[in-house]
């Protein structure tokens, strides 16, 4: 297979592992670009510049591209891990929710392409302006933060329309045919997170990886109740899906209402791995994982697209 994407980062396969905080560190996308695809790097609001040197040396080990994700707001109020990225030279850096501009300016003057999550076809114009060399159209069905406003093949269709910039398709990509679908679009890949939060290289605990592959693709929610529950910054229109538990379930509707007692019911949930209480995020494609698997078999179940799109074009010809 081959398209822009894989012609601009000499990938086998035209996939991006999405950046995922707290459970997509060097070893897991190290992984996923040693198979082909491209891995990232996540970050979050409390990722230490340190840290994300330490991760980036080990997603180059393996001498293959991968990428960061950063997010605008929380640079926004504190820019430490923009030197590191900046330092390590990465392949890709995805900068996303918020004001863009400034960030993509700096990247693209250190030689790095850089990407942007856009929920909406406003989002999409914003950032083609910002100067982006790809867009990532991130439907609600995607697990993490975004917006939640149009699902993916919607918000496809009317970016490839409106927009001209190469178009990776984000949210409830979960193997083969998700991708076969939306290469068959127009986009020239995909981007898929939560097909890789079971795998083996991924930073997920055991607990979690077992409550992820009891669930089902109906079993996701979105909303701000984990964001309020731990005071975080995120942008209110940029919600997380998660899956459903009975702390979001109790508090859903009610965020203004978390007091202190029950943002430390979270947190010590969260050191417990007490998901009934503890966020995982995931999203609709959740339903597709079962167990423990190594990157590379993930990405291999997505070169599969090749097949499926050849067998296609058979049938309508």
């Amino acid at each position: 297979m081959k398209t822009w994407l894989t012609d601009r980062f000499d990938l086998s396969v035209p996939l991006v592992g999405a950046p995922m905080f707290g459970v997509g560190g060097g070893r897991l996308a190290a992984a996923i670009s040693a198979a082909g695809a491209l891995g990232m790097i996540g970050t979050g609001r409390t990722t230490t510049p340190q840290w994300l040197r330490d991760e980036a040396a080990l997603a180059a080990a393996g001498g293959r591209p991968y990428g960061i994700g950063l997010m605008a707001w929380a640079l926004d109020i504190d820019d430490a891990v923009l030197a590191p990225t900046l330092e390590a030279r990465p392949a890709l850096v995805s900068v996303s929710f918020g004001d863009i501009g400034p960030y993509v300016e700096a990247l693209h003057a250190a030689g790095i392409a850089v990407a942007s999550q856009a929920g909406n076809l406003a989002e999409a114009k914003a950032a083609a302006q910002a100067g982006v060399d790809v867009l990532v159209v991130r439907g609600g069905e995607a697990g993490g933060h975004g917006r939640n406003e149009v699902s993916t093949l919607p918000l496809l269709q009317v970016v490839l329309d409106e927009v001209d910039l190469p178009v990776i398709a984000a949210g409830g990509l979960s193997g083969a045919r998700g991708l076969a679908a939306v290469l068959a679009a127009g986009a020239v890949g995909g981007w898929a997170g939560t097909a890789f939060l079971t795998c083996v290289e991924a930073d997920t605990s055991d607990e979690a990886v077992a409550r992820l592959s009891a669930a089902a693709e109906t079993q996701t929610a979105y909303g701000r109740v984990f964001d309020v529950g731990q005071r975080l910054d995120w942008p209110p229109e940029f919600g997380g899906r998660a899956l459903r538990n009975d702390f979001f379930d109790r508090w859903d509707g009610r965020e203004s209402e978390l007091g202190d007692a029950d943002v430390a019911e979270l947190a010590a949930a969260k050191t417990a791995r007490d998901f009934d209480a503890a966020y995982i995020y995931a999203g609709q494609g959740v339903g597709a994982l079962h167990d423990r698997r190594a990157a590379a078999d993930v990405v291999a179940d997505f070169a599969a697209a090749d097949g499926l799109i050849a067998a296609a074009a058979r049938r309508l010809s």
